[in-house]
């Protein structure tokens, strides 16, 4: 059973059989919800400001970005596994509060030990909502019959967490100079418990008729261990999935190569945006273009996912020779071009997401997502380092042009794979 009931979040009309069209609806406004708030996070744009200004080198700030990175990574399976066998829900409001908790630890006791503490919470609730929310949904939406909406619905959803990135942004300014970064934490940690609130309205039923109640939102008995058994038979159950099936192995190496890259590069767009010689008060207009494509991809989604594979591969071409294009125009202009690139990758990184829910046939949904996420994780840790090491001998637009790279020999292959 879920650590979490969804009982305060359902009304007396819910408690009957939902009809198929209702559930969706119903189902669409909580994710959404919950795909907002989850980045409504107005420490985002600062909380490195907060540690330097307590006296932290460079150096310490990247040791406290390699401790989140090193605890993702090892949370990363099991915390997929744990949500197969318990609960994906409860992953989900654990997740939120956890994250929230490590923003409420960096302003009440500031110091190396305590960013340490929030960066492994912060790790820790990242983890345990990886996996776990594609699979709560791809599976919600089995149940009602209505599996080809996922690309759509998770596309809008993502769109959403860019726009709440991008209204943070530009409110932690005002909130800053009002309460400093204690109002900016303590909004940040709001932010998270709202998270959890929506997350624990999300539906959660494995198996059983299309029609349910929403106040039936559980784990059905037969699903305990998801594949038959406890933590090692869902972990040997979604290890097994991508041994067996061609199609699963495919769509976890799509993910990972699809998703590392940009979701890399996206650290480094302000870096790119300053080298172009505009101004510190331009720069954020500049990520504002790209966040925006990114925004317009995840709308896209849903359209892309009826795209035939070569029709893919060759907007995937184009949008790795703009990228290339824009960033070494060394221009403002650039970015024009970049934020269409950006949204193509957006585009095709929830698109091939959705590929992988699909082929997707055991009940370790959470568990082979989490892998694939492992995967993206460890690749994402040698993006950094490549970066790092070559940014002495190169500037960031002809960095980015290389990164295109991959892009376009994926969009080859998979070009070949349509036509074959």
């Amino acid at each position: 059973m879920p650590l979490f009931s969804a009982g305060p979040f359902h009304s007396a009309e819910a408690r009957g059989p939902l009809p198929p069209g209702r559930a969706l609806r119903r189902l669409e406004r909580r994710l959404y919800a919950y795909a907002a708030l989850k980045d409504l996070v107005l420490l985002y744009p600062v909380y490195a400001l907060l540690f330097a200004g307590h006296g932290l080198s460079t150096a310490q700030i990247s040791s406290l970005f390699v401790v989140w990175s090193v605890t993702g990574v090892v949370a990363e399976v099991p915390s997929g596994v744990w949500a197969d066998t318990v609960s994906r829900r409860s992953a989900l409001v654990a997740g939120a509060l956890l994250t929230g908790a490590g923003f409420g630890l960096w302003v009440a006791v500031p110091s190396y030990a305590a960013f340490a503490a929030g960066f492994v919470l912060w790790g820790l609730g990242g983890a345990l909502g990886s996996g776990a929310l594609e699979a709560l949904v791809y599976e919600e939406l089995e149940q009602l019959g209505a599996t080809d909406r996922y690309a759509g619905l998770t596309g809008r959803a993502a769109a959403l967490s860019t726009v709440a990135t991008a209204v943070a942004t530009a409110a932690a300014a005002p909130v800053f100079a009002a309460g400093g970064f204690t109002a900016l934490g303590a909004a940040s940690t709001a932010a998270c418990l709202l998270c959890a609130v929506a997350a624990a309205a999300l539906p959660e039923r494995r198996g059983g008729p299309a029609g349910f109640a929403d106040g039936d939102a559980r784990v059905d008995d037969d699903t305990d261990g998801a594949a038959g058994g406890g933590y090692g038979a869902t972990l040997r159950a979604g290890l097994g999935e991508i041994r067996r099936i061609p199609a699963v192995r495919y769509a976890v190496l799509a993910v990972i190569v699809l998703t590392t890259v940009w979701g890399s590069l996206d650290e480094y767009v302000p870096l790119l945006a300053a080298a172009t010689g505009t101004a510190v008060g331009g720069v954020p207009l500049l990520v504002l273009v790209v966040y925006a494509g990114v925004a317009v991809g995840g709308v896209l989604a849903g359209r892309a996912r009826r795209w035939s594979a070569g029709a893919t591969a060759a907007l995937l071409a184009g949008a790795a020779l703009l990228m290339a294009a824009g960033a070494l125009s060394g221009s403002a202009l650039g970015f024009a071009l970049l934020a269409p690139a950006f949204l193509v990758f957006q585009l095709t990184d929830v698109v091939a997401d959705t590929r992988l829910q699909e082929s997707l046939t055991g009940r370790a949904r959470a568990t082979v997502t989490s892998l694939a996420g492992l995967g993206t994780e460890l690749t994402t840790l040698l993006v950094y380092g490549v970066y790092g090491a070559a940014s002495g001998h190169a500037g960031h637009g002809t960095l980015f042009a290389l990164f295109a790279v991959p892009y376009a020999v994926f969009a080859a292959a998979l070009a070949v794979r349509a036509r074959r």
